[in-house]
């Protein structure tokens, strides 16, 4: 690595990059669908001298990604998508290990965590790979200048493709970005097993909860509500679902879930987890009624869904009570917990989602980034879906590693779903 390249990052300790490529490592082994197309790109580098600036929650995952990103020729810079969910050991091995400017250090305050953005601004990116959708934001308001290198960006979350869709309709959004989050191959199993599992374990490590006979309170029933609600059940919690949608209220009923309004549930619930992707979905009247020793948990993309403000002016005191668990005791003597200061959870307190599920999202992100070099330029600004062909290839990479055959349309098949002919 050259001085030069050591210079340009913000990490928290360069030491740390031997644990750090060991982690990523490892990581590999549940990524088999991103080491094959890591294979190819090094042969045909199809991002050869392309600018890209990376906003993502800089882990072991994502670590493989940027490889995968560098052996197929991008000229590649990274930082953090939330101030808590860097791996500083990765950082530091991404910097050090494989020259790849990073600008990430877990635990930054917001001052810094937008100068890291502005860092990666500073790249003039070509292509922008987003995870929230705030270095697409900045890019716009801060840095317009720079719009006109862009051909095309990536959005992994649905946060930010809440964000990108709302820019877009407001007539602002000056390039294409395609919608990773909205591939079938990442949001079925992403935001299901992945959240699922990984907000389980968060809130786990937190607190050491037990989560048999708990009242587990699940704030939107999505995609990453229902993996969170399956896996509470699975450790023999009762879980309770809120919604605002009636077709999603309905499928938890129909999955089998108690559904109230919050306002019900808050006198009842011993956990209590927000996935929704709105602002104060837990708010001033819900800390009023909630039992003490109640326990706030949010794993949506920003720190708004549990308002905070709120609950800082009805308490009397604070503590720490363990790492990433402060008690907020408030003046009538009830004590509630808030987690990882209401940030992701599952990326505070644990590791994120596991490198099978991450092994589907990052290939979608790198063929996109693919089809971007060669197809961004024929394209108006908008959201775009992930291309069909992109989805299923991933799909069927991924059987291939899991050594898994399926069934093919017969000529006779394919004939008959292309007509309209034939009834009964």
């Amino acid at each position: 690595m050259s001085r030069k390249k050591a210079n340009q990052s913000d990490i928290r300790d360069s030491s740390l990059a031997p644990q750090g490529e060991l982690r990523i490592e490892w990581a590999a082994r549940e990524m088999p669908v991103l080491r094959s197309i890591g294979e190819r790109f090094k042969r045909q580098k199809p991002l050869a001298g392309l600018r890209v600036s990376a906003c993502l929650h800089v882990t072991t995952e994502t670590g493989n990604l940027a490889q995968v990103l560098q052996a197929g020729g991008a000229d590649l810079v990274v930082c953090a998508s939330n101030p808590l969910s860097t791996q500083d050991e990765v950082a530091a091995a991404l910097v050090v290990k494989h020259g790849i400017p990073v600008f990430a250090i877990k635990g930054e305050d917001n001052q810094t965590y937008y100068k890291h953005i502005h860092a990666a601004l500073a790249h003039k990116p070509q292509i922008t790979m987003d995870d929230g959708a705030d270095l697409v934001s900045s890019l716009h308001q801060k840095r317009p200048k720079f719009l006109a290198d862009v051909i095309g960006g990536t959005e992994e979350t649905t946060t930010g493709v809440v964000r990108l869709r709302s820019l877009a309709q407001a007539g602002k959004l000056k390039y294409p970005i395609i919608a990773v989050n909205d591939a079938q191959t990442k949001h079925f199993f992403d935001n299901r097993y992945g959240t699922g599992q990984s907000t389980i374990d968060g809130i786990t490590r937190a607190t050491n909860v037990l989560w048999a006979g708990k009242r587990v309170v699940v704030c939107g029933y999505g995609w990453c509500g229902r993996g969170v609600a399956s896996r509470a059940r699975g450790l023999g919690a009762q879980v309770i679902v809120t919604e605002t949608q009636p077709v999603a209220a309905l499928e938890a009923i129909m999955d089998g879930y108690q559904v109230m309004p919050l306002g019900d549930a808050v006198c009842i619930g011993d956990i209590f987890i927000t996935l929704t992707g709105n602002t104060h979905v837990i708010d001033r009247e819900h800390f009023l009624a909630m039992k003490d020793g109640a326990i706030l948990a949010n794993s949506g993309h920003f720190d708004v869904e549990i308002n905070i403000p709120a609950l800082e002016s009805l308490m009397r005191k604070k503590r720490q009570m363990r790492p990433l668990v402060e008690e907020y005791t408030l003046t009538d003597g009830r004590r509630l917990y808030l987690l990882a200061q209401g940030r992701l959870i599952n990326l505070a307190a644990a590791e994120g989602h596991p490198a099978s599920v991450m092994d589907m999202s990052f290939a979608n992100q790198a063929l996109c980034l693919e089809y971007l070099a060669r197809s961004g330029n024929k394209l108006s600004p908008g959201v775009y879906s992930v291309p069909q062909e992109i989805d299923q290839e991933v799909a069927r990479l991924k059987l291939q590693s899991l050594g898994i055959t399926i069934d093919k349309l017969t000529p006779e098949q394919r004939e008959y779903l292309a007509s309209w002919e034939q009834g009964t």
